[in-house]
């Protein structure tokens, strides 16, 4: 009888394991058919190709300034230095600091959303289990986030501590938490009272294990879609506060100072503003076509592998 049992127990195994390479052939199967999507994850490997090897692939330090050579335009050469992308008003290789400001962009938008999704996924948990007061304080909670201008709380807490790549994902975090709270509540809601709940009840679970054991891994899809969805926007946030000088402070370059460095020299220097504000647009491109590929996979009202 105990071999029969283990017999069974290492088929199940078996099976088990088996059925994750071949989930992992299918969505690769399904995004290779779903050409955006495809497109989407090519652009956005090659932004993070480009800032994971920046000190290999930038033909120039993003910092040297050369003002003979300032505001040159593109594919313009000198002394054996070829500028694809033209040089800005102090002589910058801008093609460089656009690769580098890659770098800005890609760790403020991941860390923003992973800090949000984190902060999120557990008020929603919490508000939707417990319901009651703990819900109500909560949801209050995200209404007055919600109410308090972006701005002006990046203004104020700016001007308090001073510009810094933390702080910028701090205030990103603190803000877009919200909408990760209100769809989680809104998932246990409508599980709270499934019969997998009372079971787990009924058994004696308690309330930390049924949390994380049961209505975690439920809530964790939408979380995913989310996440994949605002990474873009979490990229023109950044660029948004850089642009206004609120972001990561010069010399370090980033796009969104790119573009407000050169907003006043756009009908004498159009490179300036053209080539960030095109990576930027193509960056965030990517990420909302691969979002919607996931949002397709992961939900079950529209699943199609």
């Amino acid at each position: 009888m105990m071999g029969r049992v283990a017999e069974a127990s290492a088929l199940s195994g078996d099976s088990r394991g088996a059925e994750m390479p071949a989930r992992g052939r299918a969505l690769f199967w399904s995004l290779w058919r779903q050409k955006s999507a495809l497109a989407g994850a090519v652009l956005l490997l090659t932004v993070l190709a480009a800032a994971v090897s920046a000190p290999l692939i930038a033909p120039m330090d993003p910092n040297e300034q050369s003002l003979p050579y300032s505001m040159k335009p593109p594919l313009w050469s000198s002394e054996g230095r070829v500028y694809l992308l033209g040089t800005d008003h102090l002589g910058r290789d801008l093609l460089s600091r656009i690769i580098y400001g890659s770098r800005i962009s890609l760790v403020v938008g991941f860390f923003s959303v992973v800090f949000s999704g984190g902060i999120g996924l557990a008020v929603g948990l919490l508000a939707g289990y417990y319901g009651g007061k703990t819900d109500y304080l909560l949801m209050r909670l995200v209404d007055f986030v919600l109410a308090f201008p972006f701005i002006l709380l990046a203004l104020a807490l700016i001007a308090i501590l001073g510009p810094s790549l933390f702080l910028i994902v701090a205030v990103i975090s603190l803000r877009l938490w919200t909408i990760y709270a209100r769809v989680v509540r809104a998932e246990v809601l409508s599980m709270r009272e499934r019969e997998f709940m009372q079971a787990a009840r009924a058994i004696g679970g308690g309330d930390l294990r049924i949390i994380v054991r049961h209505l975690l891994p439920n809530v964790l899809a939408p979380v995913v879609v989310i996440a994949s969805l605002y990474l873009g926007r979490m990229i023109v946030i950044e660029a948004g506060l850089s642009f206004l000088g609120l972001g990561v402070p010069p010399p370090t370059p980033t796009w969104g100072g790119i573009l407000s460095e050169g907003r006043s020299l756009l009908y004498v220097a159009w490179w300036i503003v053209t080539f960030p504000g095109l990576v930027i647009m193509l960056t965030v491109l990517g990420a909302n076509l691969l979002g919607d590929w996931l949002r397709n996979v992961l939900d079950p009202r529209v699943r199609s592998i």
